[in-house]
């Protein structure tokens, strides 16, 4: 018996000494290019050998298969799989292995409404598209707004609105904000009124935005939104998977700091996880008067009930005030620097501001995933969002400017306390001289559903049907925020009847109470309505849609069919200018629809080319249904008519991917307001304008047609450097005549007039623009970026038959990156990070001089913005952050 436990023991050592020196030892080096990627998972495919890689990226690993596939994998990268063969005991190394980054990759993450967000790759067919991750959003945003991470796609163009944090605005293929949608994880958030963004409000989206998707022309999302220039969808992140954070601190000109925190419990074994993010900034501003401060709060709490079923419910806002910076003439930028601010002051040696911008927008959805069957899946989101803020300005008697060119708030003070009482005739002006700071509010609560079934009908085709419900109900009123030295202010008007004009019931609302124009008080402290001034009116809005896409796709060849129809409910009511007994308008209803169909073939693995079309009879914005922002229906308001053609072609390979696009898009029966500033004495239709009262000008009945060809590209051509660049062309023209509105700001009518502008050319972004790019990493985890941009072709927003060109401009940004890793987890490491934007300081004002040396205009120039024979803008600016993930 001892003798064969002997050879049974012999034996077994035998075997285990035979196979430890037949099994073969797999190495190599894991790289995104130009960072080693450390934690990567290896594993040999249909084995159970696996590993992951170390701090530098290296990994080894060992198996008894002689031959077979090796596979790896990282967070945020594409799956790669590489062909070995080992011989027994043996080594082979595969050398450097790089992953190429998967912009839409979000498998480690609890996706909210997978089926609801509409990426690109979503649909087989192909669009015109350009992703941007959170990692380049975080390197190069800076203390810019979100919209800054979109300065190097075609066909898009940035531009600075009022001075302060927050104050920037957006086109897509020649079109502004209001004809370009905007989605958060698939929901619309385009005003309801009038289909605008003011980013201010979603001053933290640079903090939670997985990811930024340009999706240029008709886009992939089956609702009926006002995609006509494209669709841009910001992806939030949501509960990770896994465990870890970041804290970081980023510093940069005129006192800007930053900081902020996150931290991810990561999904637990009974399917919750839970990240939070938290972040202060405050800053002066480059400008002068235009400081600001806000927070940003982020929470995400995830639960995967079991196979089937996944909820993730978030919770974000940014609640912030800034300082703005409205346009003047150029001469005053010549005689006080460019720098110059003339809506602030000091009052008792202490700063104060005129304009200021504050606003809170909690934003809350709750997204349900439901895995029917392996064809069937369910995505449904819940969603609402509360707007509390407003932005403030002169109301009554401007103060004249004094000879140091700020406002003068001691004078102010005294005129005011021997007044006592203000009084005004309810249209912004006072009657006796008085002046208050007052601010116009702009409330909303906004509620809706979107869900969305999809079915695998067979292998090839794919049927997609849906709802989109919402409903919003808007509050705009004024109020005091400050009486400077007044007890009280009263206006007196002539109330409205049925026929909306004056009834001779005059009526007077006399206020001693004062909204504070800060944020978080706003947000839970509203005025009675007996304590508002100059306006008080509201809106609900009922939305109701269905969706449906219809696709078949194969290996070469893809084709599909999506539509949408809708109905919009409008109602407005005014609480101040009417009888009570008219106080309600008439209720609107209109029907829209869309449908849009394409069709793309990929040939020699390569090569691929798609032709894309679509019609848009799209119901025009609550703004412009009701006339002069009064309760009577506008009878020239139709459905706006959109025309879009699109066809590409993509190149790929492993050093090189390349894409060319063409477009038309023709747009009718549409209307457009743009602004301009008064000068001293300015007559229009018998009103006398003081300097510097705003004048809004709305353009009905113009069709516009937008031409153009796109070109972007990305390259490798050695390991240690990438290289992008893009190139659009466009033509952007009016066509036929426009009906064109001047308001004041108080939104009364000033004159009317018809005007031929066909062949104008449209305003408000560059036709011609053009752009490099590129990062090199010098030694390992250190590297140097930058990005040349040229614009041309710039002109004035006014819709006019001659417009002016401004001249062509060129700008630079750079930065450069170093991460250190100083721990033994995969995501212990320290980011660097330097940047500096407009690096040859580009701003000249003799060229603006020369260029708008004629009737006032409006344009965007240099990222600036251009109104009244006036700028303002940026120079050099830079910012550095650091920070550590764990």
């Amino acid at each position: 018996m001892k003798t064969m436990k002997n050879w049974l023991l012999t034996g077994l050592l035998f075997m285990i000494v035979s196979t430890a020196f037949s099994q073969g030892k797999i190495s190599g080096t894991i790289t995104d290019g130009s960072n080693s990627l450390p934690g990567a998972n290896v594993a040999i495919k249909g084995s159970s050998d696996a590993g992951s890689s170390d701090f530098d990226g290296k990994f080894t690993i060992s198996t008894s298969v002689t031959s077979g596939e090796v596979v790896v994998s990282y967070l945020g990268y594409e799956t790669k799989t590489i062909s070995f063969t080992v011989a027994n005991g043996g080594t082979v190394n595969l050398g450097v292995i790089t992953l190429d980054s998967d912009s839409n990759q979000l498998e480690e993450i609890v996706v909210m409404g997978k089926g609801i967000i509409d990426l690109a790759k979503d649909r087989k067919t192909p669009i015109a598209v350009s992703t941007i991750k959170a990692a380049e959003i975080q390197a190069k945003i800076g203390t810019s707004d979100i919209t800054q991470t979109m300065v190097n796609t075609p066909s898009v163009y940035v531009a600075g609105q009022a001075g302060g944090y927050g104050d920037s605005r957006i086109t897509v293929r020649g079109f502004a904000q209001d004809n370009t949608a905007f989605l958060l994880n698939g929901q619309p958030i385009n005003g309801m009124e009038d289909g605008k963004m003011y980013w201010s409000n979603w001053s933290g989206m640079s903090d939670i935005a997985n990811a930024v998707q340009i999706q240029r022309g008709l886009g992939s999302s089956k609702l009926a939104i006002s995609s006509v220039g494209g669709t841009v969808n910001f992806i939030t992140k949501a509960t990770d998977k896994k465990e870890g954070g970041f804290v970081s601190l980023g510093v940069a000109n005129d006192n800007y700091f930053k900081t902020t925190a996150t931290y991810n419990t990561g999904m637990s074994k009974n399917g919750w996880g839970t990240s939070v993010m938290l972040s202060h900034w405050q800053g002066d501003g480059y400008n002068d008067g235009t400081r600001g401060e806000g927070q940003t709060y982020f929470v995400s709490v995830g639960y995967k009930a079991n196979d089937k079923h996944s909820f993730n419910f978030l919770l974000t806002g940014a609640p912030q005030w800034h300082d703005q910076n409205f346009t003047k003439s150029v001469d005053s930028y010549l005689k006080y620097g460019r720098k110059y601010n003339n809506n602030w002051g000091t009052q008792n040696g202490e700063y104060k501001s005129e304009r200021t911008n504050y606003y809170h927008k909690p934003v809350v959805n709750l997204n349900w995933d439901y895995d029917i069957s392996d064809k069937t899946q369910l995505s449904t989101v819940l969603y609402g969002s509360w707007g509390r803020g407003g932005g403030t300005g002169n109301y009554g008697t401007k103060p004249t400017t004094p000879a140091g060119g700020q406002i003068n708030f001691d004078g102010i003070l005294a005129s005011n306390q021997a007044i006592v009482d203000g009084t005004g005739n309810g249209d912004g002006r006072s009657t006796n001289g008085a002046y208050v700071i007052r601010s116009s509010v702009n409330n909303h609560a906004w509620y809706g559903l979107v869900s969305n079934l999809k079915n695998q009908l067979t292998d090839n085709l794919a049927l997609n049907v849906g709802i989109d419900l919402r409903t919003y109900k808007g509050t705009h009123f004024r109020q005091v925020s400050d009486y400077m030295g007044l007890s009280s202010w009263t206006d007196t008007r002539n109330l409205k009847g049925d026929d909306d004009k004056p009834s001779g019931t005059m009526e007077s609302t006399k206020v001693t109470e004062r909204g504070r124009a800060l944020p978080w008080p706003a947000t839970f402290n509203t005025l009675a309505e007996n304590q508002r001034i100059d306006y008080d009116y509201g809106e609900t809005i009922s939305y109701g849609g269905v969706f449906s896409q219809l696709e078949y796709s194969n290996e070469s060849f893809s084709a599909f069919f999506q539509g949408s129809l809708s109905n919009q409910s409008h109602q407005r009511t005014d609480r101040y200018d009417y009888l009570p007994q008219f106080q309600e308008s008439d209720k609107v209803n209109n029907v829209g629809y869309n449908v849009k169909g394409g069709t793309s073939y990929k040939f020699a693995e390569n090569h691929n080319v798609y032709l894309n079309a679509g019609y848009y009879n799209r119901q025009p914005y609550h703004d412009n249904i009701y006339l002069n922002f009064t309760n009577q229906v506008n009878p020239f308001t139709e459905n706006e008519k959109i025309l879009g053609l699109e066809a590409g072609y993509t190149f790929t390979s492993k050093f090189l991917t390349a894409s060319v696009n063409g477009y038309r898009t023709s747009w009718k029966d549409r209307v457009t307001t743009t602004t301009n500033v008064a000068t001293a004495g300015q007559v229009i239709g018998g009103t006398t304008l003081q300097a510097g009262d705003l004048i809004l000008i709305t353009n009905q009945g113009v069709e516009q047609i937008h031409t153009g060809i796109e070109l972007d590209l990305i390259a490798k051509p050695i390991d240690k450097l990438d290289v992008t660049g893009f190139l659009s062309i466009g033509n952007y023209e009016y066509k036929g005549e426009a009906l064109t509105t001047r308001r004041d700001e108080s939104l009364n009518t000033l004159d009317e007039a018809v005007k031929d502008v066909d062949g104008g050319k449209v305003g408000d972004a560059a036709q011609v623009t053009y752009g490099l790019g590129f990062k090199y990493e010098f030694v390992r985890n250190l590297s140097l970026d930058a990005d040349w941009r040229y614009y041309d072709k710039l002109y004035s927003t006014v819709v006019t038959k001659d417009n002016i060109e401004l001249p062509s401009y060129d700008l630079v940004d750079a930065g450069v990156s170093y991460r250190l890793f100083i721990g033994k987890g995969k995501k212990d490491s320290i980011n660097f990070r330097v940047n500096v934007n407009n690096l040859f300081d580009e701003v000249y004002l003799s060229e603006l001089t020369s260029a708008t040396a004629v009737t006032p205009t409006s344009v965007n120039y240099k990222g600036i913005n251009v109104v009244n024979n006036g700028f303002f803008g940026l120079g050099r600016t830079w910012n550095f952050s650091l920070r550590y993930n764990f």
